[in-house]
């Protein structure tokens, strides 16, 4: 459909709906031959009527009977297989029907033929054969019925009969005044010759009438099937006409020209039904352009003659009867008695027309006024806009919608109420639209902004659809809805409790900054990433309590955003990690690395300052790793350095910035491969258990040992505990392994106690593995029993402490362990603040020095006096003290002046297997440095004894070292 959209500042563009090129369909390839075979044959048959057939009069004979004869049984056959192949069940009685009339006429030409073929004799004037093309009409006329679309009215169905009977009583009117009276007034002929006589027109007469009558009420459907039937019906009743005048039937001959009309007439309608098998891809082809609308434009027509048929008929009617007044002649009655029917039948309908009218013209003034409310009262706006983009009309509702009068609004431009930035995209879907065909896009959606009255613009969804050249816009506010989804689509890419892009959205940030740039390019490192963890978050959270915890996080982001540069990226990756990205660096490597460092620096600086949370004023440091955008690196990639660039951070002691090496992600690959082996190793038994003596610095008697496990791969490497513990850390193998330790531990100090060395064991455990469910204090009273192990001979020494076990857990479950009988001692004494909080707290038995106490107690003087500090802490709480990592001579005779009791290191012995222990307890004790002590001084036995004045207390129950 044809129209114009005119923009502001922008020439009126036609938009012609889709003129395409009148390609012809397959349909109409696959069909070109069936219509060059049906038109030579009646090309053919023609050329031999009019040439007398040679001037054989046999050949004339037999053509113009048998020939006639054949091409009405093709017609008859042709209709059959149509029924039954292909036709649909409504169409299925008519085509049988018009099979049943060619059939009639093949037959009727076959008699005819007997005749003058084979008996070489004249026709009787009366025949068989005239009475089977009687019988050729009503069947014809019962098919175009059913071919006809059906009225849904009873004023319809009597219409149509008024209409049949207008043109067939013009047609009588008309015919009988010319020629069919002088037929009735035949002297000396029979009233049975007469009849048959006047039954031939009469029956064409009818036959025509049906014709024009329902030529123009034919179904849409098959309409080239239609039409061709139509045809060739219209073509035989015109032979038939030409036949039945008396001049012309008097000199009639078989195989004269007149034959080939009826040869015309029936291949046309052995052909008509199978040309709706290419109907469909005619009019596929047919709709599109300027070809639709001529079809439009027939159609139109075809109404107006429809509804002029009624009026021509009866001026035919007229005409006939001024013919017979003109001519002098006397008035027929027959002529005056279907003229007056005509007259009549022709009030009769103007009457049925005017009543249907009426009813018409009521039910649309209701529809309309129904269709106004509906419009007027829509909460849509309805516009209508010209083909010039003018608005023509604007519904009600633009004055609760847009805030204006819609009146204010008709007769302005559509496109200057529609946002700068949304015309061009508007004006292209409208244009686009306009260029589609009718039929394959009926409608389309725009959404724009439009101009509120108040200044404002709103989000305006409209459905699109033609109207006269036109466009119809029925639009709806969903400014709410675009604002709901920006929000779902902002909180599907944010972290909703800092506002900060999430991981999802970071992640595509990186591949935008790192794929922005091609790949050969070298700046490529010119991005970097910064992962960011808070340490001791965990602990704010145990403390204060997550909402406290929440708003620290808050106060994080904010903190992270105020100190990164303008166009860096932050955002919140999951619990208390952040990350930064930050592009635009030097592309010199020395450059870009102090730039990236001196930003992380910062970060690390900002993140760590205190923070006020509640009323309470908590800290948290941050632990950051750096690593930049190198080529060919992918984003899950860099945010994997790194990641394990923090981690290194954490491990080198926490609220530190750390660059990634390579080196870091093959040292994560060495421990997944260690960590594969070790479950192995837990599965083939490939652990032995060492025992390192703890030695009595006074007298150099062993009071004690500390169970340590060795992992000996079946490669024959011998892995110490800081190589395999760390790579088990946080891992289900630690507690199997710490689990296996402590049975192994226990199993073989019962052997020795039942051997007659009753040394106390130690067995190191971290506090996580001792708050572990799998370690509950009814399992280790368990395995005493089952071993025999009196509990005493049990010394658990906790490894450290850990910020996310609870101190009253920890307190709880130990106290429990306590009062089992199993002595408890605080490994790392000295190193960190929480080892005074829990020497307050638990139950402990036995201090053992930091290694990093008694690596230094000779060299450093200030070391000697923290040292001495606290042995006497350790004293005066009646704790037994025992320094680890005791190595040299010096340092046992330093100890011992500081009244350190006992001591464990290479200065006596290393970790021992079992045999070479039992050898170590049989002799007794070690050589100690610088001679042994005097006997007043405070010892512990191998035993495990006290001396005469000991002590109730669990303090003062003498436990080894662990």
């Amino acid at each position: 459909m044809p129209g114009t959209f005119t923009v502001p500042g922008d020439d009126t563009v036609s938009a012609p709906g889709a003129v395409l090129s009148q390609a012809s369909a397959p349909g109409n390839r696959t069909g070109l031959l069936p219509q060059m075979l049906l038109a030579v044959l009646c090309g053919g048959y023609a050329v031999g009527s009019a040439f007398g057939w040679g001037g054989s009069t046999g050949l004339a004979l037999v053509m113009g009977d048998f020939g006639l004869s054949v091409a009405a049984l093709a017609a008859a056959v042709s209709c059959l297989v149509y029924v039954r192949r292909a036709a649909t069940d409504r169409y299925r009685p008519a085509w049988a029907l018009f099979a049943v009339s060619s059939a009639m006429v093949a037959l009727g030409n076959g008699i005819w033929g007997w005749y003058e073929v084979v008996l070489r004799g004249d026709v009787p004037r009366t025949s068989v054969a005239d009475f089977c093309f009687l019988l050729f009409a009503p069947p014809a006329i019962i098919g175009l019925l059913v071919l006809a679309k059906r009225p849904v009215t009873r004023a319809g169905w009597v219409c149509l009969g008024l209409d049949a009977w207008l043109i067939g009583g013009s047609l009588l009117t008309l015919s009988w005044t010319l020629a069919l009276a002088q037929t009735a007034l035949w002297e000396g002929h029979s009233t049975a010759r007469i009849a048959l006589s006047l039954a031939y027109p009469l029956l064409d007469i009818m036959l025509v009438s049906m014709v024009l009558a329902l030529h123009f009420r034919r179904s849409s459907a098959n309409r080239a099937a239609v039409n061709t039937a139509i045809a060739s019906l219209a073509l035989t009743v015109l032979c038939d006409a030409l036949f039945t005048s008396p001049l012309l039937r008097e000199h009639y001959n078989s195989g004269q020209i007149l034959d080939a009309g009826w040869f015309a007439g029936s291949m046309l309608l052995a052909y008509a039904p199978w040309v709706g098998e290419r109907d469909t891809a005619e009019r596929v082809a047919a709709e599109r352009g300027t070809a639709e609308r001529e079809q439009e434009q027939g159609r139109r027509m075809s109404g107006s003659l429809a509804a002029l048929t009624p009026y021509l008929a009866a001026a035919v009617c007229v005409l006939g009867i001024l013919y017979n007044v003109i001519d002098g002649r006397k008035s027929d009655r027959v002529v005056l008695l279907t003229g007056c029917t005509v007259v009549l039948a022709l009030v009769v309908r103007q009457g049925i027309m005017l009543l249907d009218n009426m009813a018409l013209t009521q039910e649309l003034a209701q529809k309309e006024n129904h269709f106004r409310s509906l419009v007027q009262g829509s909460s849509d706006v309805i516009m209508i806009a010209s083909p010039t983009g003018a608005l023509r009309y604007v519904s009600p509702a633009a004055k609760g919608v847009y805030g204006c009068d819609p009146e204010e609004w008709v007769g302005t431009e559509f496109a200057t109420h529609i946002h700068p930035d949304d015309l061009g995209r508007v004006v292209h879907e409208v244009r686009r639209f306009l260029a589609a065909h009718a039929a394959e896009e009926p409608a389309t959606r725009i959404e724009c902004r439009i101009r509120h009255g108040d200044g404002s613009w709103l989000n305006v969804e409209s459905s699109v659809n033609r109207h006269q050249g036109g466009l119809i816009f029925n639009s709806r506010d969903v400014t709410e809805r675009v604002r709901l989804q920006a929000q779902l689509q902002h909180n599907a890419s944010h972290d909703p409790l800092t506002d900060l892009p999430n991981r999802a959205l970071f992640t595509e940030r990186i591949r935008q900054a790192i794929g922005g740039r091609r790949s050969g390019d070298g700046d490529t490192g010119t991005t970097a990433v910064l992962f960011i963890d808070l340490d001791g978050f965990k602990a704010v959270n145990d403390t204060v309590g997550h909402q406290a915890g929440d708003e620290l996080l808050v106060q994080a982001a904010r903190r992270l955003q105020d100190s990164v540069r303008a166009g860096d990226t932050t955002a919140r990756l999951g619990g208390d990690e952040f990350a930064a990205l930050i592009c635009g660096t030097s592309a010199d490597p020395h450059l870009r690395e102090y730039q990236v460092h001196e930003v992380a620096d910062r970060l690390r600086a900002a993140l760590s300052e205190p923070y006020r949370v509640d009323g309470t004023e908590v800290r948290v440091a941050a632990s950051i790793g750096v690593a930049f955008a190198d080529p060919g690196v992918s984003p899950g990639e860099l945010l994997r350095n790194a990641d394990l660039a923090m981690y290194r951070a954490k491990q080198a002691g926490k609220g530190r910035v750390e660059m990634y090496a390579p080196a870091m992600q093959a040292e994560v690959v060495r421990r997944a491969e260690l960590a594969g082996r070790l479950r192995t190793a837990l599965r083939d038994g490939e652990f032995a258990l060492l025992h390192q003596p703890v030695v009595d610095l006074g007298t150099g008697e062993v009071t004690a040992v500390e169970a340590q496990a060795r992992w000996r791969s079946a490669q024959g490497i011998l892995f110490t505990p800081a190589e395999f513990l760390r790579v088990a850390e946080d891992t289900d193998r630690t507690a199997q392994l710490a689990r296996w330790l402590l049975e192994e531990a226990v199993g073989q100090a019962a052997l020795r106690h039942a051997a007659g060395s009753p040394v106390p064991v130690a067995v190191r455990l971290s506090t996580r593995r001792l708050m572990h469910r799998e370690l509950p204090t009814k399992d280790v009273e368990a395995l005493l029993e089952r071993h025999g192990l009196p509990p005493d001979s049990l010394v658990l020494q906790v490894a450290d402490q850990d910020p996310r076990i609870s101190l009253d857990e920890l307190e709880r479950r130990l106290t429990a362990l306590s009062r089992l009988g199993v002595r408890i001692a605080l490994e790392g004494f000295g190193s960190g603040y929480a080892p005074m909080d829990t020497l307050r707290r638990l139950p402990v038995d036995v201090l053992k020095l930091d290694r990093g106490l008694t690596e230094g107690v000779v060299e450093s003087p200030r070391l000697r006096k923290i040292t001495a500090g606290l042995l006497r802490i350790a004293e005066d709480l009646g704790i037994r003290s025992v320094a680890e990592g005791v190595d040299r001579p010096e340092q046992v005779l330093a100890l011992r002046e500081m009244n350190c009791t006992h001591g464990q290191g290479m200065a006596f012995s290393g970790p021992l297997d079992e045999h070479r222990l039992r050898s170590s307890l049989t002799r007794g004790s070690y050589p100690v440095p610088g001679g042994a002590v005097p006997p007043d001084s405070p010892r512990i036995s191998v035993r495990g004894t006290r001396k005469a004045d000991e002590l109730r207390s669990n303090n003062e129950t003498p436990v080894p070292p662990a």
